[in-house]
């Protein structure tokens, strides 16, 4: 019984609580809430590193500003089609307006990405500058900006792994455990897990674009931060226990989504530097 006990105690002290609500005020209809938040700063960060990336590739680093416009709708519109589209059965039943209260959450990164590459492609034809040059630029800050994004499931209580009694779980309210894992209490933080992992990746980025100036070419951070992103997915799709894109009732499809294109964008870093330089 005391083993029990101190078990018990021991994760109360240890564990990540969870946090009291997701909102951070209230006025009238209006809520602010942490989720929304999280992503406006991972946006601001985001935006400066790739202001900052560009100055380095000598371009005028205000271009990271002015083409928030072109990508960040796009990309927005791009996250919530394919969230929706890989989870339509939660949506069936009432589909209007839950479609489109991404306030509680619903926005996948390999939409937003998908979305923002369009956008980003106008925004270039448009402005004259090199799209790969600008997806280079663009990269470590757009990880940077998924590592603080990432924090908007943690005061939404939502994407967590398996149940865990590691000194560094995450405490769940009971209202938003899955039914099948409703006497837990202690979950894997996944939020954590990736938004550290998305720094370090952003960090290696960074390294990687200097260090192998004269080895790289034009594109190759961008389809980098693709191969490191999806290993990093991988992993974290292996942890959580969402019923997010459900292939067969089981099979995550966002693990398979990940691992094909890490894989893709590995082979294909290894085609371009297998074969000389083209000039352009």
């Amino acid at each position: 019984m005391n083993e029990v006990f101190m078990t018990g105690v021991t994760g109360v002290l240890f564990s990540i609580p969870s946090p009291p609500s997701p909102i951070i005020f209230e006025a009238g209809p209006l809520a602010l809430r942490y989720y929304g938040l999280c992503i406006a700063l991972g946006i601001a960060v985001g935006t400066w590193l790739t202001s900052r990336e560009l100055e380095r590739r000598n371009y005028d680093g205000t271009l990271a500003l002015d083409s928030l416009l072109f990508l960040v709708v796009p990309g927005f519109i791009g996250a919530r089609v394919y969230h929706v589209a890989t989870n339509y059965g939660d949506y069936a039943a009432d589909p209007i307006p839950e479609v489109f209260a991404v306030w509680n959450g619903g926005l996948a990164i390999f939409g937003a990405v998908s979305g923002g590459a369009i956008g980003a492609a106008f925004f270039c034809w448009y402005r004259g500058i090199s799209l790969l040059d600008f997806a280079d630029s663009a990269a470590p800050g757009l990880i940077l900006a998924q590592a603080f994004g990432r924090w908007g499931n943690y005061f939404n209580q939502e994407l967590f792994g398996r149940p865990t009694d590691l000194p560094w779980a995450i405490r769940i309210a009971p209202e938003n455990r899955p039914a099948q894992f409703a006497d837990a209490t202690t979950f894997h933080p996944t939020f954590l897990y990736e938004s550290i992992l998305n720094l370090l990746v952003c960090l290696a980025l960074l390294y990687l674009a200097r260090r192998f100036v004269d080895w790289l070419r034009p594109g190759d951070v961008f389809i980098i931060y693709i191969a490191l992103y999806g290993t990093v997915r991988v992993f974290m799709e292996t942890l959580r226990i969402d019923p997010a894109f459900l292939i067969g009732g089981e099979f995550r499809g966002n693990l398979l989504v990940a691992a094909i294109l890490a894989l893709v964008a590995a082979m294909t870093l290894l085609m371009r530097h297998a074969r000389p330089a083209k000039s352009t």
